[in-house]
């Protein structure tokens, strides 16, 4: 079943709402229990609430001098990247960096730092605002800072297709490896904008849940009375090698990244094309390169919002494709939208479950929308054995990315 491109995950590393680190997101997601809550960032605004990361001290867990250079995405992404290498038993201090690439979806980047400078200079004035604003801002800066921090000298940049971000820097990052550019690809994604400008922005849309006197019952995928996302923040990082590579040193393989698809509504700026026929031609793009059909896929990890429109599309393209044969979640009710990291994080979480034949299941779903005619894992985690998974991400301007993982060795 594993095509012969397959690619090698070989380590990963998790920063979210539940907790630094992989298995404390993985036991909060396999927990059902929303991180959302009131965000003292917020205060002041009509919706206060977010899936923030809870317990990061920069100086602590990045170093001494990061609070002074690093915005928070790059330290998320830090901290997370730290952790894939070590899982995948890779030294940065040994290995050939020239041979080792970085790649990274990020939305907006350095957002915090910006509102923050700008602050400054509308109260204090020119000489107030740091000479840092630029780096700790501009969002290529993040794959800059892993390239230093893990002495990566290989191809490095970010890529930037909204809400698909994450997913597209992992199947980039994939092509890089067969077409022999790299031997190792540090992938994922990050961001952190949970700052006032940024929620206001979303809530003008009408994209948030209004449901702030609960936060933790206000992001509900697939939902009869499902408003909207919460926003969160994160990070999520895979370790990607060639399998023939990764099995030459004898690394343990968690999973497959065996087909990657990407492709454009060309419909609206933020609205996904009604009958999610685009979206299709991505999955079905996937699907072709690792080798497998509709019928194979046994779970998926859907995009899952938790807003009326982008629910219900990605539903009617899910029943078109697997009828109700894929058990399907979205790990949003828990960690909230994460935005140009969801594609990475809900790829890190599809690994997991494929590794461990267990699918987290969907937070909130009191009454499924009658309309969405899909099997939602929901309640408790479900055990099923995998061999076939899909991660979905859709960002505005209407960018899809679909990944398919199979089991590891």
């Amino acid at each position: 079943m594993t095509a012969p491109s397959s690619i090698a995950v070989t380590g990963l590393g998790l920063i979210t709402a539940a907790g630094i680190g992989a298995e404390k997101t993985w036991e909060g997601v396999c927990s059902g229990r929303s991180a959302a809550a009131r965000d003292p960032r917020l205060d002041g605004l009509p919706v206060d609430i977010s899936c923030a990361v809870p317990g990061l001290d920069p100086a602590r867990h990045v170093g001494r001098r990061s609070p002074l250079m690093h915005d928070r995405f790059i330290q998320l992404a830090i901290v997370a990247a730290r952790e894939a290498v070590a899982d995948c038993g890779l030294d940065p201090d040994t290995w050939d960096g020239a041979r080792v690439g970085v790649v990274v979806g990020c939305g907006l980047g350095g957002i915090q730092t910006m509102e923050t400078q700008h602050r400054r200079l509308l109260e204090k004035g020119p000489d107030s605002v740091s000479a840092l604003l630029l780096p700790m801002l501009v969002p290529n800066m993040v794959a800059g800072h892993l390239a230093i921090d893990l002495r990566a000298t290989g191809p490095n940049f970010v890529t930037a297709t909204a809400c698909a971000s994450g997913g597209t820097a992992i199947g980039t990052a994939a092509s890089l490896l067969r077409d022999g550019s790299c031997d190792v690809v540090l992938a994922g994604g990050t961001e952190a904008n949970v700052t006032p400008l940024m929620v206001t922005g979303f809530h003008q849309m009408g994209a948030l849940s209004k449901r702030v006197g609960e936060p933790t019952a206000a992001s509900r995928p697939f939902d009869q009375d499902r408003d909207g996302f919460v926003i969160g923040e994160g990070s999520g990082i895979l370790v990607l090698e060639r399998e023939e590579d990764a099995a030459a040193r004898g690394a343990r393989v968690r999973a497959r990244l065996a087909g990657y698809g990407a492709s454009a509504d060309a419909h609206h700026i933020t609205a996904p094309e009604p009958e999610g026929a685009s979206v299709l031609r991505a999955v079905n793009a996937a699907l072709t390169q690792a080798g497998v059909g509709a019928g194979d896929i046994r779970h998926v990890n859907a995009h899952g919002t938790s807003t009326p429109l982008n629910d219900a599309v990605e539903a009617r393209m899910l029943r078109r494709l697997t009828g109700d044969g894929a058990a399907v979640t979205s790990t949003k009710g828990v960690l909230g939208h994460t935005l140009g990291a969801a594609g990475a994080i809900e790829a890190a979480l599809t690994v997991l479950a494929v590794e461990r034949s267990t699918i987290p299941p969907t937070a909130n779903l009191e009454r499924q929308d009658p309309a969405l005619e899909l099997d939602i894992v929901t309640g408790e985690p479900r055990e099923e054995k995998i061999e076939v998974a899909m991660s979905n991400s859709f960002g505005f301007g209407g960018q899809n990315a679909v990944l398919i993982f199979t089991p590891g060795s």
